[in-house]
C-alpha cells in the first residue's frame, strides 16, 4: 500500500494541514494499516449524507474515547469536486485523524481510474500490500458499523503485533470459528493453493 503513494504528498485534515511529504512520514502512517480511499464529492447529496456516518464510524474506531487502542485503520479522502473551496468545505465534516491529497493533486483523478469509481460517494477498502478488499464498502460500513472492521482485519490477515510474542508472530494460525465465511466473501486465497500454482 505503501508503494501507491510513494513520491506524493498526503495531507492531514488539521488545522495547519500538515503534509507527509517524506517516504518515512508516509511509510509510518500506512504501512500494515488497512486503508479505506473515500471517494466523494461536496456536491453530491448521497455523499454529504454519507459523510457525517464515516466520521462516526472512523471515530468509533480511531478515537481513544470509545476504544482502549486505536484500529490499524487509515481512512484518506480522494476530492472529485470541482473547487477547492468545495474540497475544504468538505473536510469540515471529515475527522481530524483523516487523510487527504491536495485539490491540485492530479493523482487524484488516477486513483479514480485505477479504481474504476463509477459512483459517489465509494469507499474502496484495500489490504495493506495494497489489494483490493472491497471495491465499495458503503452499504457495509452503513449496514454494520464499526463491527465490519473486525471481517476486513481478520480478511485482510493483520496482525495486532502491540501485545504478541516474537515467537507469536511466526505462527500466524491464530483465527476464529467465522474464518471460513470470512475468507470466502472477502476471496482470501489459502497460503497452500499459491504455491501450488
Amino acid at each position: 500500500m505503501v508503494d501507491l503513494f510513494m513520491d506524493r504528498v498526503l495531507v492531514k485534515n488539521n488545522r495547519d494541514q500538515d503534509a507527509l511529504d517524506t517516504d518515512h512520514e508516509i511509510v509510518t502512517r500506512l504501512q500494515n494499516r488497512i486503508l479505506m480511499l473515500f471517494f466523494a464529492s461536496a456536491a453530491c447529496e448521497r455523499c454529504q449524507r454519507f459523510a457525517p456516518q464515516l466520521s462516526d464510524f472512523f471515530k468509533r474506531l480511531t478515537d481513544e474515547f470509545y476504544v482502549d487502542r486505536s484500529a490499524q485503520l487509515v481512512l484518506l479522502y480522494i476530492s472529485l469536486d470541482l473547487s477547492e473551496e468545495q474540497q475544504e468545505n468538505f473536510l469540515k465534516e471529515l475527522p481530524k485523524k483523516c487523510l487527504f491529497l491536495a485539490y491540485k493533486d492530479p493523482y487524484r483523478r488516477e486513483l479514480e481510474n485505477i479504481f474504476n469509481v463509477e459512483e459517489l460517494p465509494t469507499v474502496v477498502v484495500l489490504r495493506p500490500d495494497c489489494s483490493i478488499l472491497i471495491p465499495n464498502a458503503v452499504d457495509e460500513i452503513l449496514r454494520l458499523g464499526p463491527e465490519c472492521y473486525r471481517n476486513w482485519q481478520e480478511a485482510a490477515e493483520i496482525l495486532d503485533r502491540n501485545f504478541m510474542l516474537t515467537d507469536d508472530i511466526q505462527e500466524k494460525s491464530m483465527r476464529s470459528f467465522t474464518d471460513p465465511v470470512r475468507r470466502l466473501k472477502y476471496k482470501v486465497e489459502d497460503d497452500k493453493k499459491r504455491k501450488k500454482e
